[in-house]
Formats: structure tokens, C-alpha cells, sequence
């Protein structure tokens, strides 16, 4: 495992603290146009907009590890079908202790 560049567990209300940094974000497909542009919603139940092109179908749910590109967009540089199912409440919750209390915890 590379750690000299770890990826931040962030949902959307987080995004915003790591600007121009590496993250990482499962979102809900709602929508992707085939021109390098996918909009999901995000653990919170917020929208993000994830730029790039994904290696090919997608699933519902989709990990996205890339550079925060504002507070509302990632530019993916790993995609990560996650399946058509998900405990978004749990996923949300491990964003929040790892941005929080137990940040030592996770790379």
C-alpha cells in the first residue's frame, strides 16, 4: 500500500476542506453523459460532480479516489464499482471519524 499520497474520506460536506488534495468518495450514480462527467450524490445526500472518464459501465455505487477539484467536484484518477447496494449511513459515518476524533486512525 502507497502511503506518501493518502486519499481523505470525505462525503460532500467535507469536500470542501481538501481543495487541490487527494480524496476519496463513494457516490450514488445519478447521472453520466459519456462525456467524462458523472453526477452522483454523495453519502450526505449531497451532489458531486466527478470529472473524468470512467474505465467503462457503472455500477449504482462507485468509489472515486482523485484531487478535490472545488467543493462539489472531484477529477478521478481511480474508479471503483462498489456494486447496487450500499449502507450509505455506515460509509457516511466512517467519513466522519475519519475527519474527526479517530483521524489518527486512518492513513
Amino acid at each position: 500500500m502507497d502511503t506518501t499520497n493518502p486519499a481523505v474520506f470525505v462525503n460532500a460536506e467535507l469536500l470542501r476542506l481538501y481543495m487541490g488534495r487527494r480524496v476519496r468518495a463513494v457516490i450514488q450514480v445519478i447521472r453520466s453523459d459519456g462525456s467524462g462527467t458523472v453526477n452522483g450524490r454523495s453519502t450526505d445526500d449531497q451532489q458531486i460532480v466527478v470529472k473524468g472518464n470512467p474505465p467503462g459501465p457503472l455500477t449504482t455505487y462507485v468509489e472515486v479516489i482523485g484531487i478535490a477539484d472545488s467543493n462539489q467536484s472531484i477529477r478521478a484518477e481511480i474508479w471503483s464499482n462498489f456494486g447496487d447496494t450500499l449502507d450509505t449511513y455506515s460509509y457516511n459515518r466512517i467519513c466522519m471519524l475519519a475527519n474527526g476524533d479517530y483521524k489518527h486512525l486512518f492513513i
